[in-house]
């Protein structure tokens, strides 16, 4: 039912964006009393294209002097939350191989990190380090879009689980109860029913068979939800699945989202869903991405 938390990953590469996943990072690691690892990796391709045309005499001594800064800034920060000292590496290779290594090797249950990193990118997009990672990742990535608040441990006292019925949507409700149990929080479990896609004259048919599915998705969360002490709201939308999650979460000042990245899509390792790319990409709020088995 609820998902252990005893280590948790936190890359940095220095920038605003990344230091406000930290921050999340952090207070999940208070919360759970959970080791926090503050990794940086240094990218061979980024040394390369950026030492075209110039002279400088210690190029990759500069380099890793920055990604060392940027994990003692991390740090810094944690040293006041915790009760043990986080522990640190600096590494070269690709980001996001780098990252999705180390989490395997070390045990890691959650990765956590910004959706904006040196890159500046205004959402999160194809080839940016966070979409690599959440497609690769065999655990659980809580990713913290520049919207979120930047406050350590302010908690999860409003979450949103998603669910298409899915054995994918339900593995995200447990770590959706995880999450919101460490603050006394409130679990919102959410069915769409879309019928978009169906001509006019099967409408009724089709709402009335979906929004069946729905109800049985929704009691089998109340069902997973009854024997903790979390509180559950559970709901119908109509509308697309992406569109109804936004304006749920705007509509209910929703902390964070937790949600599946594979639905009945049945996507393969190294793609997410479509449903839960729309919305990591236009959330306002941290979004806890549970790959199947995760």
């Amino acid at each position: 039912m609820y998902q252990p938390i005893d280590t948790i990953l936190v890359p940095t590469d220095g920038s605003d964006g990344a230091e406000t996943g930290a921050r999340h990072g952090i207070g999940v690691a208070a919360e759970a009393g959970a080791e926090l690892h503050v990794l940086s990796v240094v990218d061979a391709l980024e040394l390369d294209s950026s030492l075209s045309g110039v002279d400088e005499t210690d190029p990759e001594g500069r380099f890793e002097a920055e990604a060392r800064r940027a994990v003692e800034t991390v740090t810094e920060l944690a040293q006041p939350h915790l009760d043990s000292e986080p522990t640190t590496a600096v590494e070269w290779g690709r980001p996001f191989r780098s990252i999705t290594e180390y989490a395997e090797r070390h045990g890691v249950d959650l990765i956590v990190m910004g959706t904006h990193g040196r890159s500046g990118l205004e959402r999160l997009v194809l080839g940016s380090v966070a979409e690599k990672v959440l497609r690769t990742a065999s655990v659980p990535i809580l990713v913290v879009p520049p919207a979120s608040t930047d406050e350590i441990g302010a908690g999860y006292r409003e979450v949103l689980v998603p669910t298409d019925g899915s054995e994918a949507a339900a593995g995200a409700v447990d770590w959706g109860l995880t999450l919101a149990d460490a603050d006394d929080g409130r679990l919102h479990a959410l069915y769409s029913v879309d019928t978009g896609r169906f001509a006019g004259g099967e409408l009724a048919g089709v709402y009335d068979s979906l929004e069946s599915t729905g109800e049985a998705a929704l009691d089998a969360i109340r069902e997973q939800v009854a024997e903790t002490e979390v509180d559950v709201t559970a709901t119908i939308g109509t509308g697309p699945a992406a569109r109804v999650i936004r304006s749920y979460s705007d509509e209910h000042a929703i902390d964070l989202i937790a949600m599946g990245t594979h639905g009945r899509s049945g996507v393969e390792r190294y793609l997410i869903g479509s449903v839960t790319e729309s919305v990591v990409r236009h959330a306002d709020v941290p979004i806890c991405c549970v790959p199947m088995g995760g």
